[in-house]
């Protein structure tokens, strides 16, 4: 068995199942060994006339085939049961470790999917676990074939003839001791040969998420050679683990044909000296085996091989699972960042405001503040816009109040509350966020727009799209709001996408709504729709719009510029053309871009 920390709470859930199915396989390794005894009864019956014997009667014939007949239904009732208890068992613990390794992952920060890539991720979630499957159900069938059909058949081979018995203990030992040897060496080479894997994994994801540049740039010949070199260091690795996995097998079946041909050879070379009436005497036992005991001695022998296999398959199998459990280990014991505090406070009800004091902020990892000192207070139902130049530190805001980073206590509030004191959830459920990537799930529009609220009816998953100003464009869809979006909302528009994702906030109805640029690829008349129905619909609730236009933000209630992650002023409009040298830089710039385009009309 895989003993592993994770993988104990499994085996006591589902104990019943392995205790089942593990007592159905011993009685088939029981009764199996039925089969060798009867072959060798035929033999002696059919013999028995030439030794002086009983000779062979129906009678005879008939218990034999009844007892045929009870072997054969035993093993049919018993490989079933144990079947489908061990394997359902393994599989119910895989999908357990599935389950606790995707709550992990998304209790994990962004700090650690950005050092990690998702291709490494994934193979851990595919590979590495079927790998563990594996081992918990066909490596508890063989590690119970190793132990007890061995000791099964060893015993009623002792019983037969325990000198002949004394042949098999060499390759049992030689067995034992090889596998030894070489299982360390075999779960360093998986580990190897996992780390390319995931490397083609990555390789692969990441070209697939970037064709359509590829294919712009008119590099598929160069992309095609790296993946081919990529694809042969794995490949090189799998035929280097396959190579010493093959070798150790073939040692082992060399060992047992060595075995079984001696046996055969001195079996053979024992019943033809008791035929001529010289039987040899070995350790003071008189080798006196008859032609049908040699040939049941053979079935042992035979059955005997496979729990020997077995047992080269396990150190194999055990290698390649307890390397993919450390990678998974490693994966479940990575530390979670963001956590809620040992006494948290849950937000409820969130009136939205929000107070920042002497905040400053850096991503981890960097030495570099993103954010420097920002205080300032946005009150219970304001428009806010938030604006500056690129790499200000304005997405940085909206990661910060979503909690997706652990800030400075102290600084940054929630209704008065340090956010650092209150409950992930309840942050998170009390803000609807847009992003600037407005990524979509590959689904219908309608469960795209109803993520956050799977029981909302057709009515408020259309009215959240007139909101978003996007209900006419969906209507016009074939499928209407049952078209499906591909991946990563593939096929629609860049304007389609972020005001599906608008309607997917706005129909959450949270009290603080962040739009992080999201009405940057919509033109001006859709803009201003949008930003109307914000002013009217969001009345009372606290809006904060991210936006790289001044013109989105010039009827808000205030607005925050920023200048190298620093506040340069947060007022109304109407104050900021007066106080900001940025703000009227770029009230100047939107106003001359508007010109020259008007020009060129």
């Amino acid at each position: 068995m895989l003993f592993n920390k994770y993988l104990k709470r499994y085996y006591l859930r589902y104990a019943w199942l392995f205790l089942i199915g593990i007592a159905a396989l011993i009685l088939v390794n029981y009764f199996q060994l039925y089969i060798p005894e009867y072959l060798g009864k035929l033999i002696d019956l059919c013999t028995a006339s030439e030794r002086g014997g009983e000779p062979l009667t129906v009678a005879s014939i008939r218990d034999l085939i009844l007892g045929v007949v009870i072997v054969a239904v035993v093993l049919f009732l018993g490989r079933t049961v144990w079947r489908l208890s061990i394997f359902n068992a393994s599989g119910k613990m895989e999908a357990g470790l599935r389950h606790q390794m995707f709550c992990k992952a998304e209790r994990l920060s962004e700090r650690y999917y950005h050092e990690n890539k998702t291709g490494a991720v994934m193979a851990w979630f595919t590979t590495d676990l079927e790998t563990i499957e594996e081992y918990l159900g066909w490596g508890t069938v063989m590690m119970v074939d190793a132990v007890f059909l061995s000791l099964l058949t060893l015993w009623r081979m002792v019983r037969l003839d325990y000198v002949l018995t004394l042949f098999l203990l060499l390759p049992l030992i030689l067995i034992i001791v090889w596998g030894a040897l070489v299982e360390k060496f075999m779960s360093e080479k998986w580990t190897v040969r996992q780390k390319t894997f995931d490397r083609l994994y990555d390789f692969s994801q990441e070209t697939f998420t970037g064709i359509s540049v590829i294919k712009a740039f008119v590099k598929e010949t160069q992309e095609l050679h790296e993946f081919a070199s990529i694809a042969k260091k794995n490949k090189d690795e799998n035929i280097s683990f396959a190579r010493l996995s093959v070798a150790f097998d073939v040692i082992i079946s060399v060992i047992i044909g060595v075995n079984l041909a001696a046996i055969i050879a001195l079996g053979g070379f024992f019943v033809y000296r008791v035929a001529t009436g010289n039987p040899i005497v070995i350790l003071g036992h008189t080798m006196d085996l008859t032609a049908g005991e040699v040939v049941t001695f053979i079935g042992y022998f035979d059955t005997l091989i496979w729990p020997m296999m077995a047992t080269g398959q396990i150190v194999s199998m055990r290698s390649r699972s307890g390397a993919s459990m450390k990678r998974i280990s490693h994966f479940l014991e990575e530390e979670e960042e963001i956590c809620d505090a040992p006494n948290a406070v849950t937000l409820s009800p969130v009136a939205g405001k929000i107070t920042f004091r002497g905040f400053s902020f850096a991503y981890p990892g960097s030495t570099h503040d993103a954010l420097f000192d920002i205080s300032l207070d946005i009150l219970p139902g304001e428009t806010v816009g938030v604006v500056g130049k690129i790499g200000c530190g304005k997405s940085t805001l909206a990661a910060v109040l979503l909690r997706l980073y652990n800030v400075e206590r102290g600084t940054l509030f929630l209704d008065d509350t340090d956010i650092m004191d209150c409950t992930l959830a309840s942050v998170r459920d009390a803000i609807a966020y847009v992003p600037q990537d407005n990524f979509l799930f590959s689904d219908k529009i309608r469960n795209n727009i109803a993520f956050a609220r799977p029981d909302a009816s057709p009515e408020e998953v259309e009215a959240a799209a007139r909101f978003a100003d996007v209900h006419d464009n969906i209507a016009a869809f074939p499928d209407g709001y049952d078209t499906v979006t591909g991946e990563r909302g593939v096929t629609l528009s860049g304007g389609q996408k972020q005001r599906i994702s608008l309607a997917r906030a706005s129909l959450k109805n949270a009290p603080i709504l962040i739009l992080d640029d999201a009405v940057s690829a919509v033109d001006v008349r859709t803009e201003e729709t949008i930003l109307e129905h914000i002013a009217r619909e969001r009345r009372g609730k606290t809006t904060v719009v991210i936006a790289s236009r001044v013109s989105t933000v010039a009827h808000m209630d205030k607005i925050l510029v920023l200048s190298e992650g620093r506040v340069e002023a947060f007022d109304t409009p109407a104050r900021l053309a007066e106080i900001s040298p940025t703000y009227q830089k770029m009230v100047y710039l939107q106003a001359l871009e508007r010109e020259v385009e008007g020009g060129e009309g």
